[in-house]
């Protein structure tokens, strides 16, 4: 299951999406977080829908591909579903009533906005990553940060955190899935007994994880070193951000999607 975690991870290719500056992709995808917190109808839904599956098409990204990210939260989901189907007041009678427990048709529909919130939530940020490689997220953190750089924030190095962390997820899982393979064939147990035998178990999976990750840490920091690394001050970059016409028609199309959603 830690493999299917697609967040942080990077699908070449040579689509319209991929060749997009990734200041735009950056502000197209917080734009279409913040509409799916605006939209609350079925309508309004289809309309997501359609446009992060032509988002998807473009990008040239197997769809089975896309979906395999939502495999690890599967059991959010499901308990955010159940957590609003319950806790849901309703007005009127309840759909189903049973002892104490009541549910009403408010918290159905509640139940299910909110699991396709989740799905389209986890689908639109793993296709930013999908489609845009460390270094143009990099660069288009730090040029959407640069404006801040008259109050003190350090963007490059800010933006290089940001990207590093972000990288370091698919690696570090990786990881993990290697050190709990080795300590299964050595005998451990991490899926029975009750929470607290559980949690003792994962000390043997966790100590490993620790001293790997600062030691890959060390080595990225003697990497950058010995590449003369000094920070974002006076460096120059070898391929120069600039706005083509796909990221006008990009504007056009965002702008329309958001101006939907709004009516919606």
């Amino acid at each position: 299951m830690l493999r299917d975690i697609t967040i942080g991870q990077y699908y070449a290719s040579d689509s319209v999406i991929h060749r997009m500056d990734p200041r735009f992709k950056i502000v197209a995808s917080m734009l279409y977080l913040v509409s799916l917190f605006l939209v609350d109808q079925i309508i309004a839904y289809l309309a997501v829908v359609l446009f992060i599956g032509s988002v998807i098409k473009l990008s040239r990204v197997p769809v089975g591909y896309v979906l395999k990210g939502l495999k690890p939260i599967f059991l959010l989901i499901v308990f955010a579903f159940v957590i609003n189907i319950f806790l849901t007041p309703g007005q009127g009678s309840p759909v189903f009533e049973v002892g104490f427990i009541k549910i009403y048709a408010e918290g159905i529909e509640r139940a299910f906005f909110m699991a396709i919130r989740l799905i389209l939530l986890i689908i639109g940020t793993s296709m930013l990553t999908l489609t845009t490689s460390p270094i143009e997220l990099t660069d288009g953190i730090e040029y959407l940060l640069n404006p801040f750089k008259k109050i003190g924030l350090p963007a490059h190095e800010l933006a290089m955190m940001m990207t590093i962390a972000l990288r370091f997820i698919p690696t570090l899982l990786e990881e993990t899935d290697k050190i709990m393979k080795a300590q299964m064939a050595r005998g451990a147990d991490f899926e029975s007994g009750n929470i607290m035998n559980r949690a003792k178990a994962l000390i043997p999976l966790l100590v490993p994880l620790f001293i790997s990750a600062f030691r890959r840490a060390d080595e990225l920091a003697m990497a950058m070193e010995a590449r003369c690394y000094k920070g974002g001050e006076g460096r120059t970059r070898m391929k120069v951000l600039k706005y083509s016409v796909l990221d006008l028609w990009g504007v056009g199309i965002v702008t329309l999607y958001m101006a939907i959603c709004v009516v919606m």
